[in-house]
């Protein structure tokens, strides 16, 4: 406890330093003036100004994916916070931790739908792993070590904290009271898996004829890549990754088989629907990935091991549920594993590899080159070769994020920033951004279409203002690309409002900007503009690359299908 006296908003930036955070995303408003007025007068945390405050919430959300380190946000009142919603949402559909320091009218005021008052807590409460209501300037720093702690462990997301304008009186002084540990009466996320679940699994596991590992985003949340690696290789088990799980092994590693579920490799979604024992790491079983959850995995006993427990047999049915961090858990399995006197049948792995290598030589992802017109696959292949696969990849949501999940093969967690429970466009630049803060001298580049850059593209100005040199390369295809494939799909290609009829030109928009910005229309421009933008390391540059507009992203599941129910090619079933 300090003998120093501090306001409310000198105890938010003090508290903030305690917690280490150097960086928050925000937009100034009349709510929270003093509290801007108190980041003014420091040196420690720098305050980067976006241009929208949802911006601000995917700017914080990419920082928070590539560091795993918990994203600040600060918004002012009503129309500020509010903005904030979409990529609140965002964060928590995908376990992200983010602390959202939001504005609010005087404590005497609200209730009476004063100028810019808006019930954030109210609005946000389904979205959020928690709220608080500041009602006491004192206990600002005890809140605040509450949201971060909460934020940050068990299955991650994010807390919001709403500040009445009261609270952050410049006038008013008040003790530094920083808690030295933080707990909760009520949270106590579980860590080690129970001993009798842990031997129930490694017995499934060893026993296993057709064993599939199956791992999501928490692995990449729990730091466990090196891990589940060893585990891997140990057992010679084939593994699949969700779309979030990507990098939780390397993309490279002979014993992965591609991503599984809509958009998924033959070989996952094969080994999926043939496995007899499936081991979920970290992975939720979401719609994307089971397809009918009728027809999936009939023949699978599942190992299904979360953090959170209310993840756990919410949609497929778990035979052996572990509750646990997958750090612990892991930990258990392994030394379960070593020590375990059944031995693995390898002739029967021997078998079922032999199927899953036939399955992966039909080569699912493979396409056609004919024509001068520039594949968007062959865009991501070229990044990949330009990088050398080591670049922070960012995406929105639509074909482009298909793509560059399937044919950048991404060898490290972290590595892959992309907005997939609640697929929101706008989210790739802002996401980029973040990271580029995070690894300043590290490649970040966004992967977007014509239609997700609009959404903040405003945010060009941001860059401008801090220097952040990311790459963004669009994929512009003038139209809505997986809206358009899923209309010529199931709609006898009625292309209802997923055209774009009017669209910028794109580089003199960035150049507007202050920007490089460069145009690609021919397949033999594609490389030498790709290893021009990288050889600019000192602004953003911006390539609009004009591809093949009736280009689908295949493989594809077939709607209310098994899990290996997939269109190859248009017009070709697996």
């Amino acid at each position: 406890m300090s003998t120093t006296e501090y306001n409310g908003s000198e105890l938010v930036v003090r508290a903030l330093k305690e917690l280490n955070v150097k960086y928050i995303f925000g937009y100034p408003g009349g709510s929270v003036l003093d509290l801007y007025d108190a980041l003014f007068q420091q040196e420690d945390i720098e305050h980067i100004l976006v241009r929208h405050e949802q911006a601000a919430t995917h700017m914080a959300d990419g920082y928070a994916r590539a560091t795993g380190d918990v994203g600040v946000v600060l918004a002012t009142s009503g129309p500020g916070a509010t903005n904030c919603i979409t990529g609140i949402a965002t964060a928590y559909m995908d376990s992200i931790p983010m602390v959202v320091l939001s504005g609010q009218v005087p404590t005497g005021l609200i209730g009476d739908d004063a100028f810019q008052e808006t019930d954030i807590v109210g609005c946000s409460r389904p979205i959020v792993k928690h709220s608080y209501n500041c009602r006491s300037a004192k206990e600002i720093p005890a809140i605040l070590a509450k949201a971060f702690y909460l934020a940050s462990t068990g299955r991650p997301g994010p807390v919001v904290v709403e500040l009445p304008k009261d609270m952050l009186n410049p006038e008013l002084k008040f003790p530094f009271e920083f808690p030295k540990t933080t707990e909760l009466r009520t949270y106590n996320p579980n860590t080690k898996g129970h001993s009798k679940q842990i031997r129930k699994a490694v017995n499934a596991i060893l026993e296993a004829k057709k064993l599939v590992i199956y791992s999501g985003g928490g692995i990449i949340l729990s730091n466990t890549s090196e891990q589940l690696t060893h585990l891997v290789e140990s057992l010679n088990a084939p593994i699949t990754n969700t779309l979030m799980g990507l990098g939780g092994i390397s993309g490279t590693h002979p014993n992965f088989i591609g991503m599984l579920g809509m958009h998924g490799s033959l070989e996952a979604n094969k080994a999926m629907a043939n496995a007899d024992v499936i081991l979920a790491l970290g992975a939720r079983f979401d719609d994307r990935v089971t397809n009918n959850v009728k027809k999936f995995c009939p023949n699978a006993t599942i190992v299904h091991v979360d953090v959170d427990p209310t993840s756990i047999s919410k949609t497929i049915k778990a035979h052996i549920p572990v509750v646990g961090c997958l750090q612990t858990v892991l930990e258990q399995l392994q030394t379960a594993i070593d020590k375990s006197p059944i031995s693995i049948d390898r002739s029967a792995q021997e078998d079922w590899w032999r199927q899953i290598i036939s399955w992966r030589e039909q080569k699912c992802l493979s396409y056609s080159t004919d024509g001068d017109k520039i594949k968007p696959q062959a865009v991501i292949e070229a990044i990949y070769k330009a990088t050398n696969g080591d670049a922070y990849i960012s995406s929105d949501v639509g074909q482009h994020q298909m793509f560059a999940a399937q044919y950048y093969p991404f060898k490290h967690p972290r590595q892959w920033i992309n907005s997939g429970g609640l697929g929101t466009m706008g989210f790739g630049l802002p996401a980029a951004m973040g990271v580029k803060l995070a690894f300043p001298d590290k490649e970040s580049i966004c992967v977007t279409g014509d239609g997700s850059i609009q959404m903040n593209i405003q945010e060009l100005s941001t860059c401008l203002q801090y220097n952040l040199a990311v790459k963004v390369v669009s994929l512009n295809n003038r139209s809505l690309g997986m809206v358009r494939q899923w209309q010529d799909m199931m709609y006898s290609g009625r292309h209802s409002s997923s055209y774009m009829e009017s669209l910028p030109d794109f580089v003199k928009l960035v150049e507007s900007y202050g920007h490089v910005g460069i145009r690609v229309d021919h397949i033999d421009e594609l490389q030498p503009a790709i290893e021009k933008a990288m050889s600019i390391n000192d602004r953003l540059v911006f390539l609009d690359i004009c591809v093949d507009e009736k280009e689908h992203v295949y493989p594809m599941q077939i709607k209310l299908g098994a899990v290996d129910d997939m269109w190859l090619r248009k017009g070709v079933k697996a």
